[in-house]
C-alpha cells in the first residue's frame, strides 16, 4: 500500500478545503452586508449556495475515490491516534455532506421565494415550500453544523502541522 493519497484524492482534498473556507467567508459577508446593498447581498448568497453545492459534489467524488482507493498507511502514529484520526475524518466527511444539504433546505424554507442557482445560471430545484417554522429550526442547525465543520477542519490542520513537526510524514501524503 502506498503511503500517499492518489493525485486526484490530494487535489480534491485541497479543493474541498479551499471551497469550505471560501463558503465560510461568503457566509460572513452575506450576513454582514446591509439590505441597502441588496444586489451584493443576493450575489453573496447565491455564491455561498454555489460553493456549498460544489463542496457537496466534490466530497461525493472524494468518497467514490476513497471507496476505490483506501486510505494509505498512516505510519508514525500510535493505534489510538490513528483511531481518533479516523473518527475525525469520518466526522468531517459527514459534516461536509450535511452542511450543504442543511443549507440547501434552509434556503428553501426561508420566507421569500429566492431561487437557488449554480453560478446564477443553473437552477437547482427546490423540494420544500417556504415554511417559517422549519426555517427557524433549520437555520441554527445549519449554522452550528457549519461552525463545527470549520472548527474540526482547523483542528485537523493544526494536528497535521503538529504531526509534521514531530516527524510524521502527513504532509507528504497530502502534497498537492
Amino acid at each position: 500500500m502506498s503511503d500517499a493519497w492518489s493525485l486526484a484524492q490530494r487535489r480534491l482534498h485541497w479543493w474541498s478545503a479551499a471551497l469550505v473556507v471560501l463558503t465560510g467567508a461568503l457566509a460572513v459577508l452575506m450576513v454582514w452586508l446591509p439590505f441597502s446593498q441588496m444586489l451584493a447581498k443576493f450575489l453573496a448568497y447565491q455564491l455561498h449556495k454555489t460553493f456549498g453545492l460544489l463542496v457537496f459534489s466534490v466530497v461525493l467524488v472524494r468518497l467514490v475515490l476513497r471507496a476505490r482507493h483506501p486510505a494509505p498507511a498512516l505510519t508514525g502514529l500510535s493505534p489510538g491516534v490513528r483511531r481518533l484520526a479516523g473518527i475525525g475524518q469520518a466526522g468531517m466527511y459527514a459534516l461536509l455532506l450535511a452542511v450543504p444539504i442543511l443549507g440547501w433546505l434552509t434556503g428553501q424554507a426561508a420566507a421569500g421565494p429566492v431561487p437557488t442557482t449554480i453560478f446564477l445560471v443553473i437552477p437547482v430545484p427546490h423540494v420544500l415550500d417556504p415554511n417559517p417554522a422549519l426555517y427557524a429550526w433549520l437555520r441554527p442547525v445549519h449554522q452550528v453544523a457549519a461552525y463545527t465543520l470549520l472548527a474540526l477542519a482547523a483542528v485537523h490542520a493544526a494536528l497535521a502541522v503538529k504531526h509534521h513537526r514531530e516527524g510524521v510524514p502527513v504532509f507528504r501524503r497530502m502534497r498537492w
